[in-house]
Parts: C-alpha cells; sequence; structure tokens
C-alpha cells in the first residue's frame, strides 16, 4: 500500500463503506419489498409460479449481494494488514485510478485481462 497516500486510502476505505451500507440497505430492502408478498389472484398454478419466479430472483439477489459483500470485506481486512492495492497475481501496485474505479478489485489490469482470457478462450 506504500503507492497510495493516507488521502488516497481513506477514500477508498470510505467508498467502500459506502458501498457495504448500500448493499446492506438494497438487500433489506428487497426482503420488505411489498411485492414479494403472496400473490392473491389467481390459480394454484399462477401463484405457485410466481412465488417460484420471486423466490429464484430473491436468491440470484441475495448470492450477487453476498458475493459483493464478501469482496468489500475481504478489501477493508485487506486494508488493515496493510496488503490492499497490491495484485494477487503477480505483486505489482494497483494504480489509484483502478482502486477508484473498482475499490474491491485484486489484481491489475494485465492480470484481470489474462485471467479473463483464460475464462474465455
Amino acid at each position: 500500500m506504500h503507492h497510495l497516500t493516507e488521502k488516497q486510502i481513506a477514500e477508498l476505505r470510505d467508498e467502500l463503506l459506502k458501498m457495504r451500507d448500500r448493499v446492506l440497505r438494497s438487500a433489506g430492502e428487497q426482503i420488505r419489498d411489498p411485492s414479494n408478498v403472496a400473490f392473491e389472484g389467481g390459480d394454484e398454478i399462477d401463484r405457485a409460479n410466481i412465488e417460484t419466479e420471486r423466490y429464484i430472483n430473491l436468491q440470484r439477489l441475495k448470492t450477487r449481494e453476498l458475493k459483493l459483500l464478501r469482496k468489500i470485506e475481504y478489501a477493508l481486512t485487506k486494508m488493515d494488514q496493510d496488503t490492499y492495492g497490491i495484485c494477487e497475481s503477480c505483486g505489482a501496485p494497483i494504480p489509484f485510478e483502478r482502486l477508484k474505479a473498482r475499490p474491491v478489485t485484486t489484481m491489475c489490469i494485465n492480470c484481470k485481462e489474462v485471467e479473463e482470457e483464460g475464462e474465455n478462450g
């Protein structure tokens, strides 16, 4: 983290904490959303289909939000351990601009591109 100033680290920490609050607030709103209440009209099959679709959508949302929360917590932990902003693949410093754009990133852009090529190839 020596390539980042204390001001930059504070800015990134603040953004991570805001991200965490948004994710938690969004999850709470989804749980309380009145559209998630059982459907009253239609027959049993219609109700079952709607409830199944809602359940799948909530699970997808829950999985995506949980994954992001884990990344946020991991980034905050790395900050506490003074290892934040260092590429986990090659050990190079991750530029502030990349961290600002994606505060939960764990790789420099070069390593991330190589990883994505491997996934697509």
